[in-house]
């Protein structure tokens, strides 16, 4: 018996494993790990299936292809979750798979298989390993069929791919008519894929359920939906805390792509719930226009990653749904969303910027709300979304700054009614204050006072 008490991200508790005496011949196997040279050269391709359950949780076993339950550890009447890489260009195991796997069975008693085809996947010609996914595809259906021979429903398989990965899932969802009960699609790959009829990509119809994240489609990722539901992170292009220019290194290159990985497996721990918005663009989630989740039927806006299963049947049901959201730059990554509903008397329509500061005791979290002018207009309410970096309770004091971003006088004032601030994350009571000044590019501090039962 061991303990095991994953190192990474936070955890409250740890799984005990009984292990029984391990034969002197049983070894764990390790993920191919080649170099820069490898993939100078090329790389033939070779697919290793290394299995982790409960009972190996820290020594992947070897998986055989002509005969998968020679390795005992794999067992046909648990759920079967794959993982999938992408591109490897300079040869190194991903340096979060092991991770993945472990997070995987802290939620769920299940086989973790993590599919090993950097041979084949490292290699300077990236185009020589997109014409390997169809390979790799082939050799997971097959194996997928002897466990299906032994038991293991089609619909008890979750295949998790990255970039490359992603549309793997999708080759082997088609050549197994759609039976996969999930495909995950973490940042699935652009290159080469843009463009692409469904057959020739991952598409909806690969599984009974298809969720998508994308983090960086203007550059190495997909742009358009591919699933049931897609998630665009800080609206899927650029990630807070990657570096935006190129003497950053490889960070540069692959920060954005990778941040989906990181994403999901927070969402697998739960520190937090990222709750994510339908809605049409990225421009009118900020606008808050999108943050009415009452038409999930009583659930609410679906969450990002793993726990999106709960609302697999309205999301089929919806046909493909596009969702948005903002993170900060460190893990757990989920900031804390309030809307601002703001009725103003100015008898002129002002058009400005706010930015607005919560303070509990000496703590303060600040947010900006000024990707564009906003309208203020006489008895008009009017909506906002302001995203801090992190929830502060009990919320003491509220700063609120106003300015219009012109350089030169006059300075104008914006007399607001009222003004309330309803979380969106969590259940604490909507905050509100009425008649205030702000004067321009000066702070204006109040107490906020709990909302009372009427529409405002």
């Amino acid at each position: 018996m061991f303990r095991y008490c994953p190192f990474v991200l936070l955890w409250t508790s740890c799984i005990v494993v009984y292990t029984g005496v391990t034969s002197a011949e049983e070894e764990c196997a390790d993920f191919t790990d080649l170099s820069l040279s490898h993939a100078i050269v090329g790389t033939k391709l070779d697919v290793q299936l290394l299995l982790y359950t409960r009972a190996n949780i820290s020594c992947a076993r070897t998986l055989h292809h002509a005969d998968p339950f020679s390795t005992p550890q794999l067992n046909a009447s648990r759920p079967t979750t794959f993982i999938i890489h992408g591109y490897r260009p300079t040869g190194s195991p991903p340096g979060w798979y092991e991770k993945l796997a472990h997070l995987l069975l802290e939620r769920a008693d299940h086989n973790v298989i993590v599919v090993d085809w950097n041979r084949g996947a490292a290699t300077l010609n990236y185009f020589a390993a997109v014409k390997n996914t169809r390979k790799v595809a082939d050799n997971m259906t097959a194996f997928i069929q002897k466990m299906e021979d032994h038991g293991s429903p089609l619909s008890w398989f979750h295949l998790i791919g990255v970039s490359l990965g992603a549309h793997i899932s999708g080759f082997v969802g088609t050549n197994l008519n759609s039976s996969i009960g999930r495909i995950t699609a973490l940042d699935p790959a652009g290159p080469e894929f843009t463009g692409k009829p469904p057959d020739s990509r991952l598409d909806p119809s690969d599984a009974q359920f298809v969720d998508a994240i994308h983090t960086d489609m203007d550059a190495l990722g997909f742009r358009k939906p591919l699933g049931h539901v897609d998630f665009y992170p800080n609206g899927g292009s650029d990630q807070p805390g990657c570096p935006r220019t190129i003497l950053s290194g490889s960070s540069y290159f692959k920060c954005d792509h990778q941040r989906s990985v990181y994403l999901f497996m927070n969402s697998i721990n739960r520190t937090c719930e990222q709750i994510a918005y339908p809605c049409n663009s990225y421009t009118d989630f900020l606008d808050g226009k999108c943050l009415n989740c009452d038409k999930f039927e009583g659930k609410g806006c679906p969450v990002l990653g793993y726990d999106v299963i709960k609302w697999k049947d309205m999301l089929v049901k919806r046909g493909q749904t596009m969702t948005y959201f903002t993170t900060n730059s460190w893990s757990p990554f989920c900031m804390a969303n309030y809307r601002v509903d703001i009725v103003t008397w100015n008898l002129e329509t002002r058009w400005g910027f706010l930015k607005l500061a919560l303070h509990s005791k000496d703590q303060k979290t600040e947010a900006s709300i000024d990707h564009k002018a906003a309208e203020f207009k006489l008895y008009t309410e009017q909506s906002l979304l302001a995203q801090f970096d992190r929830d502060l309770q009990p919320v003491e004091r509220v700063s609120l700054s106003f300015w219009t971003g012109n350089l030169l006088p006059p300075r104008y004032k914006l007399r607001i009614l009222r003004i309330r601030l309803t979380p969106l994350n969590a259940a604490h009571r909507p905050m509100c204050r009425f008649d205030l000044l702000a004067e321009e590019n000066k702070e204006v501090i109040f107490r906020p006072i709990p909302c009372g039962d009427s529409n405002f």
